[in-house]
Parts: structure tokens; sequence; C-alpha cells
């Protein structure tokens, strides 16, 4: 083996070799910087909290001062929220119930009372709460009531009274250590229940429960009331089309825009990422085709000795060997070093956005390795096809 690489790596261009090396380096470190910036970024817009996406927006009529005086109603009819669920950027539409009765309630941690307010809830379809079924179920006269708070109560805890009064503070995991004591003020009643906090949204500033105990709550205290919906909540393919805010200003509705913001970041991100990961790809094939002329040119140099070697009994692998092993070794540390070229990158832009954004953590880079992985088995293998094809061409002449 030894022998056979003396002979055939006489005409070998160091410089072509160096080119194919930097482009697919480039190529390689192009792709995996792509997934593992996708990976790290995404969750800042997509994982505000646990139950809810970046496809959903909170839409609600504009309060002015003409509608104001003219005392028009603010709630959406059966036929606008038709004409919405058919638009072609809706996938679905929910309605908001609201609790029809007055609601105060205390909340606190170990049995210390931290904060009580007049309160009210409200409720949307089960299908727009992504959350287990388990832990949102509620059967009709049950004293305990799952429970989504919005995140600025979590903080107004945590930095007002929990830091004023020595009160531990508490973190999404802790959620369920809250103590929740809810009293429902009907006509000539009060009723006492208790919440069950499972979690906090960054997306809805409302007291969120399930819709069952809206519906159950409000035909036991308080009967024949209007729910007519002054919110909707909507289900959208993409947070970034323009025919929403152009059909929203069209009709007199508003947005929540913290939600539309970030699901249109999040958007966005995957556009950029989309095409970084391309340009990489692109870059990879481009530095494919250039190792593939330099090994035909390679072939085309040492024709004459490889057809010797093959009329003589050396078999079409073993005299394929040596260009497939060194292609082969020039892929792998491709991929080694556009591994350790990555980290050195990473932590700064993680770093950068930690100053902005400091509860960030990074993703794991297993997606970014496997793609970088990927890309060294499918070049390696085209790369091998390619160069035993040659030589078996040259066998057949």
């Amino acid at each position: 083996m030894r022998l056979l690489w003396k002979l055939l790596r006489q005409h070998v261009s160091t410089a072509q070799l160096a080119g194919f090396f930097l482009a697919n380096l480039a190529g390689m470190w192009i792709v995996m910087l792509g997934v593992q910036f996708y990976g790290d970024l995404a969750p800042m817009f997509s994982r505000d909290d646990g139950f809810f996406g970046a496809n959903y927006i909170v839409v609600s009529k504009r309060i002015s001062t003409i509608s104001t005086l003219s005392g028009s109603s603010q709630a959406f009819s059966d036929d606008d929220v038709d004409e919405l669920a058919a638009q072609p950027f809706a996938r679905g539409v929910g309605r908001f119930t609201s609790s029809q009765y007055k609601v105060t309630a205390s909340m606190g941690i170990k049995g210390c009372a931290a904060f009580g307010s007049e309160l009210f809830f409200e409720a949307v379809p089960d299908s727009f709460v992504e959350v287990s079924p388990q832990d949102w179920q509620y059967a009709d006269g049950e004293r305990t009531v799952p429970v989504i708070l919005p995140r600025t109560y979590l903080a107004l805890y945590n930095f007002g009274f929990a830091q004023s009064r020595g009160l531990p503070k508490i973190s999404d995991a802790m959620a369920s250590r809250i103590d929740m004591r809810i009293l429902v003020h009907a006509t000539g009643r009060t009723e006492t229940f208790t919440g069950h906090v499972i979690g906090f949204s960054s997306r809805l500033n409302t007291i969120l429960v399930p819709q069952r105990f809206i519906d159950w709550s409000n035909a036991a205290f308080e009967p024949g009331k209007d729910d007519s919906p002054t919110r909707l909540i909507v289900r959208v393919y993409n947070p970034a089309d323009e025919r929403i805010p152009a059909y929203m200003d069209a009709r007199g509705y508003e947005t929540e825009q913290g939600a539309m913001d970030a699901g249109k970041a999040a958007y966005f991100l995957r556009i950029v990422a989309t095409m970084v990961t391309g340009i990489g790809l692109l870059v990879c094939l481009l530095s494919f085709y250039i190792l593939m002329l330099s090994v035909y040119l390679l072939v085309q140099k040492n024709t004459r000795k490889l057809q010797n070697l093959l009329l003589i009994g050396y078999s079409t692998s073993r005299v394929s060997l040596p260009y497939q092993l060194l292609t082969t070794g020039v892929n792998l540390t491709v991929f080694v070093l556009a591994t350790l070229l990555l980290q050195p990158l990473r932590a700064w832009y993680l770093g950068t956005i930690a100053l902005v954004f400091p509860h960030v953590q990074g993703a794991s880079p297993l997606p970014a390795l496997t793609a970088g992985l990927v890309l060294l088995l499918l070049a390696t293998l085209l790369n091998t096809l390619a160069i035993r094809r040659k030589v078996e061409a040259l066998k057949r002449g």
C-alpha cells in the first residue's frame, strides 16, 4: 500500500487540494453555524411560555373616542368570527369567554399571604392551550381549578412582595407551590375555590382557566348574562403575513403587538437561518465539484500508471483506495476543524445576546454536529463512488 501511494501521489496538486479543503471547511462551518444559531435563538421568540406558540395573535376591537361616546359594542358577533376564520391567513379562531361574576383572590407561598385583589377569569377553547390534558381538565363543581397566570404576576411577586417581605422567590418550575384562594361572589352567595397554578404565560395578560370551568360557573352563578366575546385568539400560518395588518386596519381591529412581534421575529429568524444554511450547502457543493475536478485531473495524469497496475493484477478497489483515503481524511479534518471553529463564534454571540436577554441559554450542539456529520458522510460517500467509477472506466478502456 505504501509503495502504491508513493507511485500515485507524484501528481497530487497541493494547491488544488488546499482549495478544496478551504472551500469545504467554509461550507460546512456555515451550515453548522446556521443550524446552531437558529437553535440558540429560536427559544427567545417561540418559547416565551409553554402554553402558546408564536403563531397565536389576540384580536380586539379598537377603542376610540367616537366608539366610546356612541356606546357601540366592543363585542364580536358570530358573523365577525366567521369572517375572520374564513381569511386565508387564519388556521383557526377561538373566543375569549369571560367570567360574569365578581372574583377576589389572594396569593402567597408556604401559607404566607403575599397580596390579594379583585380579579376576573377568562377562558379560550382547550385546543388553543398547549398543555397536557391531565393538567387542564376540570369537572363541574370541583373546588380545585387549574390556573395559568400572566408572567407579570410572577415579576410582581418576586421583585415586589417577596423582596420587601423576606419571602422566597419562585421560578416557573415552582408554580405549583403558590397558594391561591379564590372567592366567587354571586347574587346572595359566595363560593370558595382553590387555584392550582400550573404556570405563567407571556402571551396573554389575563388569568386563564379551563373553558369548562367558565361555562359551568357562569351558568351556575350568573345565568342568562351576555357572554359575547370582546377578544378573539387566532392561530395564523405566518405572523409576518402582510394581509394580517391590512385586514385588521380595514375592520377596525387591533392586535396585541407583543405576540405579533415575537411571531414575526421567529419567522424572519427561520428565513435567515435557512438562507445561511443554503449558502453553506452551496459552498459545500462547489467544494465537492473542485475536489472531483482535482481527482479526475490526478487520475488523468496517472492514467498510464493506473492502467499498468490494473493489467498486472491490482484490483479496482485497491487502486482506488489511496485516493479514497485521501478524500476521506480531508473530509474528516474539515469536520473536526469546523466543529472547533464554531465554538468561539458561538460563545461570542451568546455573550453578546446575554447582555440584552440574560435568561437565554444555548441549545444543544447536537443538531449542528449532526448536520456536519451528515455532510461528512455524504461527501465521503460521493467521493468514494466517483473515484471508483473513474478507475473502473480506465479499466474498461
